[in-house]
């Protein structure tokens, strides 16, 4: 039996990539929507990715139909010939492409233009193309600031957001759920995704990986002592046991793909949460013992009040500022439906040696400068 086609979105992007990659393992057919970008055609951008998969599996893999287009474009940016090739083979929808802007107010730009235009433009070439079946990767973050436990049917609880693009992954899951001609629709939720759990790959650097960076370039200027270490002298309006929900990308796509296979838990949405978050302070201590340093102090949330900050403590906060919403207490994120379909694929915890994998990856590839040297696309 011929196995139907799925229409991937977000190809180049991190979890775009492992998806593309696990699916072309599975003999899955595979066609990509992806845009041309810095002279590169959409052809082009996909070799490189796919260049790579070889080089690490050692083996070939087969390749996509490459439709050149953009989602934030009426039609996709497809031309005619490009729209009668999707109508024909009819394939099941993987949207996936988003943009990870924080902040951006005018909804003509990202990430709004990206997240919720574009998932607008995805819905209406379904529809006119009479495409039924749609998976979504939505965010776990579509819950905002509420706290306590989220459950994988909660969506709209009039909850508040840390930031637009939280806000316009939350619109655009709405707009996907009242699409009205979709027979098929399932929603995924990743936490916060993190490298490869096993070589520490990634492609992307935000989140923890601002604080990695941080950390990396105090110690290109820092004085060390006779015995290698250095100091910083900072506290962190933390206690240190604020739970962190981080999700390596390999388990991310392998679940995916998994479920996306699965007839029975279709119309379902799937919390991609960890079973037991990492703790500030295990990353913290990850990070003193990769990069030799020490004098990092949890003082609490009321630790520095009405307290003067130092030069580092100043560049500090600065610097992670977008971030600082989340330092508090995370939520706990149900995965009930997740452990169901695919109980033989747990998470992998990022535990110490997870952490030290990731900070290895990043330092090696000098934060994401030698992977864009090497042609890999982000």
């Amino acid at each position: 039996m011929t196995k139907q086609y799925v229409f991937l979105t977000g190809a180049t992007g991190l979890v775009g990539q492992y998806l593309l990659r696990d699916l072309l393992v599975r003999d899955t057919p595979v066609a990509v929507l992806v845009r041309r970008q810095g002279g590169e055609s959409a052809r082009e951008r996909v070799e490189g990715i796919l260049a790579f998969w070889e080089a690490e599996l050692g083996r070939r893999l087969p390749r996509p139909d490459c439709l050149e287009g953009d989602i934030t474009q009426d039609g996709l940016g497809l031309d005619a010939a490009a729209r009668r090739w999707v109508a024909v083979r009819r394939p099941r929808v993987l949207h996936g492409a988003a943009s990870l802007t924080f902040f951006g107010k005018d909804r003509t730009r990202d990430p709004w233009r990206s997240n919720l235009t574009g998932t607008a433009h995805l819905l209406d070439f379904c529809r006119t193309l009479g495409l039924r079946e749609l998976h979504y990767v939505s965010t776990a973050y579509v819950c905002g600031k509420r706290t306590g436990l989220i459950r994988e049917a909660d969506l709209d609880c009039g909850q508040e957001f840390r930031n637009d693009y939280e806000h316009s992954k939350f619109e655009a899951e709405k707009l996907v759920r009242a699409a009205p001609f979709l027979e098929h629709l399932t929603v995924y939720r990743p936490a916060i995704v993190v490298g490869d759990s096993r070589t520490g790959f990634t492609s992307t650097y935000h989140g923890l990986y601002s604080y990695l960076y941080f950390a990396w370039i105090l110690r290109q200027y820092a004085e060390l002592e006779a015995d290698g270490r250095w100091q910083i002298p900072a506290r962190l309006n933390i206690t240190g046991e604020e739970s962190r929900n981080l999700v390596p990308v390999d388990w991310v796509s392998a679940v995916l793909v998994h479920l996306l296979d699965r007839p029975a838990p279709r119309g379902y949405t799937y919390h991609l949460t960890p079973d037991r978050p990492v703790t500030a302070r295990a990353i913290e201590e990850a990070m003193s013992s990769e990069f030799g340093y020490y004098g990092l102090r949890f003082v609490g949330p009321d630790g520095l009040a009405g307290q003067e900050l130092n030069d580092v403590e100043r560049t500090f906060y600065d610097y992670v500022a977008r971030y600082e919403p989340y330092w508090n207490e995370e939520p706990t994120f149900d995965a009930t439906n997740t452990h169901t379909a695919a109980p033989h694929l747990p998470c992998p915890q990022v535990d110490t040696a997870c952490l030290e994998r990731l900070i290895h990856f990043a330092v090696a590839d000098q934060w994401g400068k030698r992977g864009k040297k090497a042609g890999m696309a982000s």
